[in-house]
């Protein structure tokens, strides 16, 4: 019993270690956002941190309610890529753990 109970403490470490290691490279990735076929996007880091906004000029023509709403959309998009990219990641660790179905770590 204490060996298994050990063993999994060693398992729990290790997978702490690689979520940290995974979290902090996700961090430092850039992922781009867009809407309105990519004339808005937006790119974040996976602190969700907005790095850079980019807006075809031909926009700046548009109503501001258009152009406010491209905005909201395309950091959206980039938001739930980041999240995405966050599940793959972490789906990736968990696998092949004892975990039972349906269980979902706090990610």
């Amino acid at each position: 019993m204490k060996a298994g109970l050990s063993n999994l403490l060693q398992q729990a470490q290790k997978m702490q270690e690689a979520l940290k290691q995974a979290q902090e490279k996700l961090a430092q990735e850039e992922i781009v956002g867009e809407s309105g076929g990519g004339m808005v996007q937006i790119t974040m880091n996976g602190r969700h941190q907005v790095k850079r906004v980019e807006i075809d000029p031909s926009l700046l023509s548009e109503e501001k309610e258009m152009l406010e709403d491209l905005v909201a959309a395309a950091i959206n998009s980039a938001v739930q890529k980041i999240e995405e990219r966050t599940q793959e990641n972490m789906a990736g660790l968990t696998e092949g753990l004892p975990l039972p179905p349906g269980f979902r770590l706090p990610f």
